[in-house]
Parts: structure tokens; C-alpha cells; sequence
């Protein structure tokens, strides 16, 4: 599906270079890391001790044929037995301060993961989110952090852990019969071949699973928000349909991981008993003999099931360590990606007043080799009114991204006050043109909040003079909560009217010198559309106003009118030269206006 294609990943299981950068991420905490390894030390120590020390406790105070008196077995019991007690409860204690401490560093590296992530997106152009779907882009930061997050708490310093107690495991049971031991370890090249047929297997799997988990959060949150469309439709069972093979999909990826694992670890159990037996057999004879001790033997048995212990953890912290390849791949490749459209080295500042736009033979297109503009020039003077008309696909709405720089021309260039807008820092420029979308979108806040945006400097009284010269205040006064009323995800407790009415009040609180409408009243009904008109009136007056419109209604105001007709300027005057003309633009108003009262313009 083609959701998921960019997600598959076929790059190393382990990849040194993605783990060294991983692993810079820890730099800011290297202090608590060190901390932790350091307990990590403690921690083995004090899981090695507890067999010797029954050990000791057999050999030394539970021999039938012991010298000791009873009280002198008694005591020498207890004495083991509270030294049992004060290691574990020391291992407990080490242990307990070495996951806090992990678990901590690893919250904060996905804290500080996360807010890269964030920003790094907030600093892409559209074109980029036009080709990442919404789900892709919450997998990187939800389950792919998620994952790292794993990596840093259980995996990359937890193998420490793992090599601490296998090599102390192993120096162990070289001390206590060297014979013994080598026989223990006659069954590892076994278990590695075990682990190796487990870490291949579990790696196709995994790499299966983020890549539907990855398609799934994509169809997801395309039909969560499609769902108007899903059920005017009565889409309803083939969505279902959808979703059913997806999620089958991801079953069948899980089932195939489950079954490594339910192979793998009864495997090990498997070699772990045999390795008993063999101790059993070999260490026994040995006590039979008399060339191993007892206490040895029982002490030899426990080191032995736990040697096997962090074989099977070393296991599955690759895993762990496989996943975070796979993630970081993802994340990495995302903050990798730059932005094609920066602030310049050295900013050339706006002027505070003008506000003239030009388009020099300006060329764009949003596929190679469709162009959508074709060499459009055109000039509009400090102050002056200007309406963009045309059919769909004319580019009427590529010239406003154009000149907000969410795109880069192709050809050409666009200035604002004579100088090229490429040469303006983003901020100032986006600062300096406000735009009224189509598609209105309003956050999960108050009223105010979508109008002022959180701008500390705008004071409420603003926001209110605003919204009355708007004709926004008489629907905000109606509502319960009035400008502290919640609107709801995207809006949805409003109107498409007044959702209209806030965009048109949220561009102009800020007080730009240049204003763009696009499609500002394509879906209001007539009245609020006269609100807005009366509205204009007002606001338009002194500023540099670009309009983009179906409606010619929207546009009686405007000074001169550019006709556009697949991306180029076809037409360009005042409305009744143009009328006059019998062009393009005359053929529109008879479209429209046939039926409707003359004398309206």
C-alpha cells in the first residue's frame, strides 16, 4: 500500500554509524550514564554473590562430618544468611536506583527527540508534507521516539549488565573446577547458532510490523478525518474492508515475531537442562569421588542456569538495539531531509510602510514539466487593490503560495518594495502578508486564541475592536463562553460562515501591509458574505490587497482585475473595460450574474 513504502528499511541490522549518533543523544546526561554503568557493576556483583554464598553456607556449616560444634554451625548460618539478606537487599537498592536513572535519561532524551522532530517539521516547506502523509509523520514521532526510548533504558546500557554477569558468571565456574566449566561451555556454539537463526527471523518480522504499524496509523488518520466523506458516501463497509486487510496484515507480521520468540526461548531452556544434567552427571561423579565439594556442585548448578540467563537477554536487547536501527533510520532520515525554502544568510529588512508586489515573469510548477504559471508578470502599487479571476486550475491560488514563499518559483522572481522576497527572513515576510485561506483551520482552543494565536503583545481589546469592525462580534457575543468560548477540533462547534469570519479577523489583528484573500467568501452565504464585503471595506483601505476569487462579488471593490486562463495573464483592467471587451473575464460575469439584478457593480 502505497502508504507504508517509505517506511520499509532495508538498511543493516547494526549499524555502527547510527549508533554512534544514537548515542549522542545521551551526551547531555553522560554524568548519570556513567552513574548508572556504575551500578550496573554493583548490581552483577551483587547477583554473582548469592550461589557462593550457599556454597560457602554447605560446605562450611551444613557437613555432616563437620568439626564445628552446633552452636558454631548456628552461628556461622546466621551470620551467611544475614550477608544473603544485606546483598540482596543491595542489589535491590543499586538496581532500583539504576532504572530510575535510565528511565529518567531516557525520558528526557525523548523529550529533547521529540522537540527536534517538532521543530525540524515546523521548518519544512508544504511541498513536503504533501508527500509525507499525516500518519507517517506521527509514527516518527510517537512509536519510532517510543522505540529509542527502549533503547536507551533496556538496551544499549542494559547489555552492560548482560557482559558484566556472563563474564563474572564464567570466571566463576573457571574458579570453582576449571574441568566443570569447560564442560558448561561446550554447549554455547550451540546456543549462539540458536541466537543467530532468531535475530534473522525476528528481524524480517520486525521490520514487517513498523511497516504496517505505519500503514495502519495512515489509514487511520485519513479516514478519522475524512469521515464526513466516509459516511455521505456510505463508505462505511468498504473503509471496514480496508482497514480488516490492513490490520490482518499486521496480525500476520506479529504472529511470525511470536513464533520466533515461542522457538527461540524453550530452545534455550532445552540447553540450559542439558548443560544441568551434563553438571549433574560430570559434578556429581565428582562429589562421589570427592574431588568437588557439595556446596560446590548446588553453587555450580545455579551459576550454570544463570550463565544461560543473559545469553537469551543479550538476545533480545539486539533485538531492542535492531529496532532502534530500524527507527532511527526513519527519524534520522526525516531530520535529514532539509528544508528547501530557508531565511537567507544576511535578511534584507521589510519596510515598516509601502507595500508594492511584483511578479516578474515569474514560472512554476508543482510536478516537473507541468508548469502551472507560465512567465506571469504583473505590478500591484503601494495600497492598491487588485482581484485575481479565472476557472479552477488557472493558478490563481500558486500565486499566493508563491508570494508567502511556501513554494519557491521555478522562473522569475517576486518582489515586495523592490526587493526579491527570497532575500526576506520567512518571519518577516509571512509577518508582512496576510492571508485569508480557503480552507479554514481553526486549533482546539477559545475564540480569542484562534484569532490572536497566543501573541502575548495583542491585548484583548484588540482582539474585540477587531472582531467588531469584522462583523465576527456579533456571533462570538452569542456564543455561552463569548471570546473564551471552545471551538472544538478544527472548529467544528462553527459555522463555515463564522469559521470564515475568524480567519478574516486572525490576518488582520496583526495589521499586515499586504492582504490576501483567497477564496475568502467561496463558502458563506450571502449575508455573512456582505458582512465580509463591509468588512473589506474597512480594512482594505490603505493596504496593498491581492483577491482571489469564483465569486465576482467579491471583487467589486478592487482597482483593476487580472484575468488568469491556464497560468497565464490573459486579461488585465477594471471591471466595464473588461466587461467591454466581451473576453474571458465577460464570459464569467454572464456565468454568474446572468440571472442576477443589473446595476449591482
Amino acid at each position: 500500500m502505497r502508504y507504508s513504502e517509505a517506511d520499509e528499511v532495508q538498511g543493516k541490522a547494526y549499524d555502527s554509524a547510527l549508533m554512534r549518533r544514537i548515542l549522542t543523544y545521551l551526551t547531555p546526561y553522560k554524568k548519570l550514564v556513567g552513574i548508572s554503568i556504575a551500578l550496573l557493576l554493583l548490581v552483577s556483583a551483587f547477583q554473582l554473590a548469592p550461589p557462593y554464598l550457599v556454597k560457602l553456607a554447605i560446605d562450611n556449616y551444613l557437613d555432616p562430618d563437620s568439626p564445628l560444634t552446633m552452636g558454631a554451625r548456628y552461628g556461622g548460618l546466621f551470620k551467611i544468611a544475614g550477608v544473603f539478606v544485606i546483598v540482596l537487599m543491595l542489589g535491590f537498592a543499586a538496581s532500583y536506583a539504576q532504572d530510575y536513572l535510565m528511565s529518567f535519561v531516557g525520558q528526557r532524551v525523548m523529550f529533547d527527540l521529540r522537540m527536534q522532530i517538532f521543530s525540524h517539521l515546523q521548518r519544512m516547506e508544504l511541498s513536503y508534507f504533501d508527500k509525507n502523509p499525516v500518519g507517517r509523520l506521527m509514527t516518527r514521532l510517537t512509536s519510532d521516539v517510543e522505540v529509542l526510548n527502549e533503547t536507551f533504558t533496556s538496551g544499549v546500557v542494559a547489555i552492560f549488565l548482560d557482559v558484566f554477569t556472563l563474564l563474572g558468571i564464567m570466571a566463576v565456574l573457571c574458579y570453582l573446577n576449571l574441568r566443570l566449566a569447560l564442560i558448561t561451555f561446550l554447549l554455547l556454539p550451540l546456543l549462539f547458532a540458536s541466537a543467530l537463526v532468531f535475530r534473522a527471523k525476528v528481524r524480517k518480522s520486525y521490520r514487517l510490523v513498523r511497516k504496517r504499524v505505519a500503514a495502519i496509523n495512515a489509514f487511520l488518520q485519513e479516514n478519522i478525518t475524512g469521515m464526513p466523506i466516509v459516511q455521505i458516501f456510505n463508505r462505511q463497509k468498504r473503509q471496514f474492508e480496508k482497514f480488516t486487510g490492513l490490520n490482518k496484515k499486521l496480525y500476520d507480521a506479529h504472529i511470525q515475531s511470536i513464533m520466533a520468540y515461542a522457538v527461540f526461548f524453550p530452545t534455550i531452556e532445552i540447553l540450559s537442562s542439558i548443560a544441568i544434567a551434563l553438571i549433574l552427571w560430570f559434578g556429581g561423579s565428582g562429589v562421589i569421588e570427592e574431588t568437588l565439594t557439595f556446596g560446590a556442585l548446588v553453587a555450580f548448578i545455579q551459576y550454570a542456569q544463570r550463565f544461560y540467563r543473559p545469553i537469551s537477554d543479550l538476545s533480545e536487547k539486539y533485538n531492542i538495539l535492531q529496532s532502534a536501527m530500524a527507527s532511527s533510520e526513519r527519524i534520522f532520515g526525516l531530520l535529514d531531509t532539509s528544508p528547501r525554502i530557508t531565511d537567507p544568510e544576511k535578511p534584507a529588512p521589510i519596510p515598516a510602510k509601502s507595500g508594492e508586489v511584483v511578479f516578474e515573469n515569474v514560472s512554476f510548477s508543482y510536478n516537473p514539466g507541468e508548469e502551472v504559471l507560465h512567465d506571469v508578470s504583473f505590478r500591484v502599487a503601494p495600497g492598491e487593490k487588485v482581484a485575481i479571476v479565472g476557472y479552477t486550475g488557472a493558478g490563481k491560488t500558486t500565486i499566493i503560495n508563491l508570494l508567502s514563499r511556501f513554494y519557491d518559483v521555478g522562473k522569475g522572481r517576486i518582489l515586495i518594495d523592490g526587493e526579491d522576497i527570497r532575500n526576506h527572513a520567512l518571519s518577516d515576510l509571512r509577518g508582512h502578508v496576510a492571508t485569508v485561506l480557503q480552507d479554514v483551520f481553526l486549533f482546539s482552543g477559545d475564540i480569542a486564541y484562534n484569532i490572536d494565536l497566543g501573541e502575548e503583545s495583542i491585548s484583548e481589546q484588540k482582539v474585540r475592536e477587531i472582531s467588531r469592525h469584522i462583523n465576527a462580534e456579533k456571533f462570538i457575543e452569542r456564543l455561552p463562553g463569548g471570546y473564551h468560548e471552545k471551538v472544538g477540533e478544527r472548529g467544528k462547534t462553527l459555522s463555515v460562515g463564522e469559521r470564515q469570519l475568524l480567519s478574516f479577523a486572525r490576518a488582520l489583528v496583526y495589521e499586515p501591509r499586504i492582504l490576501v484573500l483567497d477564496e475568502a467568501t467561496s463558502s458563506v452565504d450571502t449575508e455573512t458574505e456582505h458582512l465580509i464585503q463591509d468588512a473589506m471595506k474597512k480594512f482594505m483601505a490603505g493596504r496593498t490587497s491581492i483577491v482571489i476569487a469564483h465569486r465576482l462579488s467579491t471583487i467589486r471593490y478592487v482597482d483593476r482585475i487580472i484575468v488568469l486562463h491556464h497560468g497565464r495573464i490573459v486579461e488585465e483592467g477594471t471591471h466595464k473595460d473588461l466587461l467591454s471587451r466581451g473576453g474571458l473575464y465577460s464570459k464569467l460575469y454572464e456565468l454568474q450574474y446572468k440571472d442576477q439584478e443589473k446595476g449591482i457593480y
